[in-house]
């Protein structure tokens, strides 16, 4: 028996491939499936099952097209109920693979169909626990993205997840693996480990939704305390699990399609595409296309598409740095954006070398803003990181406006005077700054760098506090 976890950190997301004798499991796999086809076709084993914990609302799952590609059964737990063909398995019902066996826990709270995966070795002993939603590393699966398919509320999905892990995962053994479906970074969970691994034993101790004298009352308090609006493309996430969705092979033709400077513009002219450029903030600051959105690959770049493309069947049209055209398509699709309808051919020196307009960021270095900040009171800073990193510390003065949701906010933002804006390094500003400047915004400057950098200036700070837990 093998069990590997596959991590893709631009999602927060891990995968597992478990392997006994010549067959294979794949749980919570992404949607580009070539990766599983080969690893496969490497270790000469038969992908016989996939396991899906739950229907995924950040990500597309690859399950469909997998089954399609490989014959193997897709294993949902109790209660779901998909439109392709699959198998909705029983609460304790277990299935063989090799010479160990799976057996499905059925854990609503995060969603009514949520199910673990026991592991049991070729004795029959408890090896490992594949948790999906239900339980991460030092945190538990948020109890809000479900109320609406399950007719119920958050407190009351929230207090069927905490008998789901007292009735269900706490009895496991302390020195059983919990493998989860997510690490830090996910909008799953609001308080997540770094560590993407751990035990029962573990999580028991430092994990604050497990305490052992904690009331039902106690628990549905903390695990809602906090809970910020789930970002707009869950919904479309959760049906194109549910229901099926285009074939990745399609959707990766469309969008690599080359178009030159010129072809590039008349579409971005005769079509509603939304133009994205997805380079580094440096590039992106020095000159860009007037009216595109830089979201970087170099970040967590898909759920960041999620939360400010609000519309996952927007046409798009890219902008990246020249050969990760195949990356952009690939990294949109595993959250549901199809309809990328090609890409500047040679990036943006090509559309410079063909005369086309640019525009540019009026960026400034962290001691740039430090002699403003003592020079002029009257221009207001914009912090766009999240609460819990503003509430921890931040430049005196300063405003919270969270990036996550500045389409919904930008009223906030001042037309008639002028403003700084910055994040935590610089990723997030540069993106707030992009969006700015496409709908009109011309009157702000931003911080190269971000708050770590203006730390290490003389700019006074509030009093740093413990991070909040807000997602």
């Amino acid at each position: 028996m093998k069990v590997e976890q596959i991590y893709t950190g631009c999602l927060a997301q891990g995968a597992y491939y478990i392997t006994s004798k010549e067959e294979a499991a794949i749980i919570d796999p992404l949607r580009e499936i070539k990766p599983y086809l080969e690893r496969a076709k490497k270790d000469g084993v038969k992908i016989r099952y996939i396991f899906e914990t739950h229907f995924h609302a950040d990500f597309v799952s690859g399950h469909v097209d997998l089954a399609k590609a490989t014959g193997a059964e897709i294993i949902y737990g109790p209660g779901a109920q998909p439109s392709f063909k699959c198998t909705v398995a029983k609460d304790g019902e277990e299935f063989k693979l090799g010479d160990v066996t799976f057996k499905v826990l059925h854990t609503p709270g995060h969603t009514m169909e949520s199910s673990c995966f026991l592991l049991k070795d070729k004795d029959g002993k408890d090896t490992a626990l594949f948790t999906g939603d239900t339980l991460f590393i030092g945190d538990v699966g948020r109890p809000d993205l479900a109320q609406k398919a399950a007719d119920m509320t958050q407190e009351q999905l929230a207090a069927t997840l905490y008998h789901s892990l007292r009735d269900k995962v706490m009895t496991i053994a302390d020195d059983v693996t919990v493998y989860p479906a997510h690490g830090a970074g996910s909008a799953c969970g609001k308080n997540m480990s770094k560590e993407t691994i751990s035990s029962i034993g573990e999580q028991k101790k430092m994990n604050y939704a497990l305490r052992a004298d904690m009331t039902e009352e106690e628990f549905v308090k903390e695990v809602t305390d906090g809970l910020l609006p789930p970002p707009a493309y869950f919904p479309v996430n959760v049906a194109m699990n549910k229901m099926g969705y285009e074939n990745i092979d399609t959707v990766m033709e469309r969008g690599l399609k080359e178009l030159s400077a010129d072809e590039f513009e008349t579409a971005a002219n005769e079509t509603e595409a939304l133009m994205l450029d997805s380079r580094i903030d440096s590039l992106f600051s020095k000159g860009f296309i007037p009216n595109s959105i830089n979201i970087s690959l170099d970040g967590q770049f898909a759920p960041w598409v999620g939360a400010l493309i609000p519309d996952a069947k927007q046409q798009l049209l890219l902008i990246t740095e020249p050969g990760r055209e195949e990356e952009t398509v690939m990294r949109l699709a595993r959250v549901g954006y199809d309809n990328v309808i090609g890409y500047l051919k040679g990036g943006f020196d090509e559309w410079i070398k063909a005369g086309k307009e640019a525009d540019t960021i009026n960026r400034i270095s962290p001691s740039e803003f430090e002699k403003t900040y003592k020079k002029n009171d009257s221009e207001t800073v914009i912090d766009v990181r999240r609460p819990g990193e503003y509430d921890s510390e931040h430049v005196e003065g300063a405003v919270n406006i969270p990036l996550d949701f500045i389409n919904e906010n930008l009223a906030e933002f001042p037309k008639d005077k002028n403003f700084i804006i910055h994040c935590g390094g610089g990723y997030r500003s540069m993106t707030a700054a992009s969006i700015l400047k496409s709908r009109g915004w011309d009157n702000f400057r931003e911080v190269e760098g971000g708050f770590d950098k203006i730390k290490l200036t003389g700019v006074p700070l509030t009093n740093f506090v413990c991070a909040s837990k807000k997602v």
